[in-house]
């Protein structure tokens, strides 16, 4: 299926859910982030035909040979190569393949001069076995989890900031994020980003624990790093647990054990942003893990659902990186000016429901967005443990597998 056909299905789907909601904005809340089909494509071309899925394992070569260097930041950038191949999350670039009205890539081929070659993957199939490596690519968008993967793999190479036109624009917070950087280089300039919350429809669950323990029908985000969420309703509940992605084995152990305690749970595990509006607009669901942008889309809708708004958190955050050893790296940093620029992440944000990291993108149809998540506000990131790659992260996803996929 064509990036336009999954589209419009997806809308389809919304629009018989929660039908009261506008069409326009639900095209934008549900057209491209986070869809778990993926297909490559080249943009101009009004969406090609799908070609071989990349997994998230693609996007890492070989691990580096024990004691090689580490790669080096550029010193500087020279005119643009004239290409670029683009490694990008489902919804991260659209090129107007899947709506003719929403396209963030052309500006940037006009700008620039840098054709770009697109390919999408699907960051929940990281265990896939790789089809290709980071070496096709010059630039990847990465969750915190690949992104970790990456460093360790020494495939993407630091970041000289100084390069990146509007880098200090992005909050301190979000540049300062573990999940990409690495003795003191950065490796990845941050794009989108978001958090996670319990919503819920019926009588308020007493804590977040609900989402493990609470009865009905819940949905829970299919990711390893769901085991976080858990620990963190542990740690609200007195455990010595300095941060939900850095757990020892022992607390590894309690976090499992907590999501296993309802033996007669109703769960499904969601990958499709989709599923959790479906679900509650529907009725079949009491709790979930979701999002403000969720929140808002069912709202919208008419659908009494609600949050729990205290806090402790967990959140995300998604940034651009550029491989090591690229053959384009004059429009690889392009590319990151671009993508760090207001005129990029407006659109991604609108498209995809999640926050953009540069504040002065919140204009338009983010604007809606931006107020989902208090974008700007001083605290908007208080009391948010953002996401890292567990060094341990083999055993979580271990761990997870055998909980959702069992």
């Amino acid at each position: 299926m064509s990036r336009e056909g999954v589209g419009s299905v997806r809308l389809r789907r919304t629009q018989l859910v929660v039908a009261v909601a506008a069409a326009g904005f639900l095209a934008a809340a549900c057209g491209g982030g986070g869809d778990s089909r993926v297909v490559a494509a080249t943009p101009g071309t009004g969406g090609a035909a799908p070609k071989t899925p990349v997994s998230a394992s693609a996007t890492a070569s070989s691990p580096a040979p024990s004691g090689s260097a580490a790669p080096t930041p550029m010193a500087s950038t020279g005119p643009g190569e004239g290409a670029l191949r683009v490694l990008a999350i489902s919804g991260y670039a659209e090129w107007g393949g899947t709506d003719s009205t929403v396209n963030w890539v052309k500006p940037f081929e006009d700008q620039t001069g840098c054709k770009v070659s697109l390919s999408f993957y699907d960051p929940g199939l990281e265990a896939t076995p790789a089809g290709a490596s980071l070496g096709q690519f010059d630039v990847v968008s990465a969750t915190p989890e690949i992104a970790g993967r990456l460093i360790d793999e020494r495939t993407v190479s630091p970041i000289n900031t100084a390069l990146v036109e509007g880098y200090e624009k992005i909050p301190t917070h979000l540049r300062e994020l573990p999940a990409y950087t690495r003795d003191e280089q950065v490796y990845g300039v941050p794009y989108l980003w978001g958090i996670d919350q319990v919503l819920y429809t019926g009588a308020k669950p007493k804590d977040e624990g609900a989402l493990f323990t609470g009865k009905g029908r819940v949905l829970l985000r299919d990711d390893p790093l769901t085991i976080a969420d858990a620990a963190l309703v542990l740690k609200r509940r007195g455990a010595d647990i300095k941060d939900p992605f850095d757990l020892t084995p022992s607390q590894l152990d309690a976090a499992v054990d907590l999501i296993t305690s309802n033996k007669s749970a109703d769960r499904t595990f969601w990958r499709d942003p989709i599923d959790v509006v479906e679900g509650f607009a529907s009725g079949s669901t009491r709790l979930a893990q979701g999002t403000p942008y969720h929140l808002d889309v069912l709202k919208t809708g008419n659908k009494p659902v609600k949050a729990l708004d205290g806090r402790p958190l967990t959140g995300w955050s998604d940034s651009w990186m550029v491989a090591a050893g690229t053959a384009h790296p004059s429009c690889a940093y392009q590319w990151l000016d671009w993508t760090a620029s207001a005129q990029a992440q407006g659109p991604a944000a609108a498209w995809t429901g999640l926050a953009p990291a540069n504040p002065a993108a919140c204009t338009g149809d983010a604007k809606r967005v931006c107020a989902d998540y208090h974008v700007g506000e001083p605290a908007a990131f208080k009391g948010v443990y953002f996401a890292a790659r567990p060094g341990d992260y083999a055993q979580w996803a271990e761990r997870w597998s055998k909980i959702a996929h069992g």
